[in-house]
C-alpha cells in the first residue's frame, strides 16, 4: 500500500541556520535524505512531504532551494515541498510568487506554537491566509492544544483556504489532558476545510509508550473529521525524542488496524494526493 509521509524534516547545518536548535540538544545534529530514507524504506513508506524546520527568517527561501536541489532518491522520494512562509508580513504575496517559483512548494506553514497567540488575530494575517485559496495552497496549522480556538478561527476567517492541522492538536498525552483538547478538536473538525495530521504523537506521550497510551487520542481525531480528512506523518526527526520512525509507524498500523483497506488508503496516500495535488502510483 502506498504510504506518504507528510511531515518529513532534514537538516543541514552547513547549508542553513536553525536558531531553535540551540535549545534542542537531543536533535542539534545533521539529519539526511540518506539516514531517513533507509529507515523509512523498511517501514513501507514510499514518498514524503519536506515539512519546513523553521530556519531563520531571512533563510526561508533558502531552505525551499535546498531542498529542491537535493539529488533525487527511487526508494523514497521528496515529491513535495511545505515551505515556510510570514503571513504577518505585508510582503506575503511576493513570498507565495517567491515559493512557488520552483515549481515543487505544495503548500505553506507558519509555526504558530512558539509565537504570541496575538500575531495569527491581526487582519493582515488572515486576509494573507485567504490569498493561499487563489493559489490552491494549503496551510499547515501549528498550534498547541490550547490555542485549538486561534486554529478555528482562521479555519472560520479563510473557509476557502484548506488547512491541516499538524500533530493532532499536539495533545498533551503524557498528563491526560484530554476532555478541553477533544472538546476543542471535535468543535475544530465542523469546519470542512480543516483536515487533520495523524503525526507527532510519541512526542507528547510518556516514555516507553505503547499504542494503548495513543488509541484514545487517534480515535477522537478519526471519529471527528472521518478517514476522508485524515493524513499521516512521521515527524521526523522530531520523533526519535519518542521512540523513532520504526516504532511510530508500527504503532500507527496497530492503531488503524480495525479500519477498512479503503479508510488506511485514505490516511495514508488519497487523502495527502488530493490535498496537496500529489501524484499516487
Amino acid at each position: 500500500m502506498t504510504m506518504i509521509d507528510t511531515h518529513l524534516h532534514l537538516v543541514d547545518r552547513t547549508a542553513l541556520t536553525y536558531p531553535w536548535l540551540a535549545d534542542a540538544p537531543a536533535l542539534d545534529r545533521d539529519w539526511t535524505h540518506e539516514d531517513y530514507a533507509r529507515e523509512a524504506a523498511a517501514c513501507g513508506i514510499t514518498a514524503a512531504l519536506h515539512m519546513e524546520v523553521d530556519v531563520a527568517e531571512d533563510l526561508i527561501a533558502a531552505e525551499t532551494a535546498h531542498i529542491e536541489s537535493l539529488p533525487d532518491r527511487a526508494d523514497v522520494p521528496i515529491i513535495g515541498i511545505i515551505g515556510g512562509c510570514r503571513p504577518e508580513s505585508p510582503r506575503f504575496a511576493q513570498q507565495i510568487e517567491q515559493a512557488l517559483s520552483g515549481g515543487a512548494v505544495v503548500g505553506l506553514r507558519r509555526v504558530l506554537h512558539t509565537m504570541p497567540d496575538d500575531l495569527s488575530r491581526t487582519a493582515q494575517f488572515r486576509d494573507n491566509l485567504r490569498r493561499l485559496s487563489d493559489h490552491d495552497l494549503p496551510f499547515d496549522l501549528c498550534v498547541l492544544a490550547r490555542q485549538l480556538p486561534l486554529a478555528i478561527a482562521l479555519a472560520d476567517a479563510a473557509p476557502d483556504t484548506q488547512f491541516v492541522l499538524d500533530h493532532c492538536g499536539v495533545p498533551d498525552i503524557a498528563g491526560g489532558a484530554f476532555d478541553g483538547w477533544a472538546r476543542d478538536i471535535a468543535a475544530l473538525a465542523e469546519r470542512p476545510n480543516v483536515a487533520a495530521k495523524i503525526s507527532g504523537l510519541p512526542a507528547y506521550a510518556a516514555p516507553g509508550w505503547t499504542p494503548s497510551d495513543l488509541r484514545r487520542w487517534t480515535d477522537h481525531v478519526a471519529a471527528s473529521f472521518g478517514f476522508d480528512r485524515l493524513v499521516w506523518g512521521s515527524d521526523w526527526f522530531v520523533c526519535t525524542l519518542g521512540g523513532g520512525l520504526t516504532k511510530w509507524a508500527e504503532a500507527t498500523r496497530d492503531l488503524f488496524a480495525h479500519a477498512s483497506e479503503a479508510e488506511r488508503h485514505a490516511l495514508y496516500a488519497a487523502n495527502a494526493a488530493r490535498i496537496w495535488k500529489l501524484p499516487l502510483d
